[in-house]
């Protein structure tokens, strides 16, 4: 397991790990991952046994968008999920 990155070097990655993710979002890491499982965040893994990375960017404002739909606009998951597929 590697060093711990600063939040400056984080902040400038183009790929988080889910950790670093939950530390720039503020939001916890079950929910990520259940949004992960859920494919309502795409991320990129190059084998099964390595770590997945997240698009730093395009996952925090998928979150953002998330949190608007959940708490804004009153929506639930499944709703979220529907509004989220391509197409919709």
């Amino acid at each position: 397991m590697g060093r711990k990155r600063s939040l400056s070097t984080i902040a400038s990655s183009a790929y988080v790990s889910i950790s670093e993710l939950v530390e720039l979002s503020g939001v916890r890491y079950s929910t990520i991952k259940y949004y992960t499982e859920e494919e309502m965040i795409l991320f990129e893994q190059e084998d099964t046994r390595l770590t997945r990375r997240y698009p730093r960017e395009t996952a925090l404002k998928r979150l953002e968008e998330i949190r608007i739909m959940k708490e804004e606009e009153g929506l639930t998951i499944k709703q979220i999920k529907e509004k989220l597929r391509p197409g919709s």
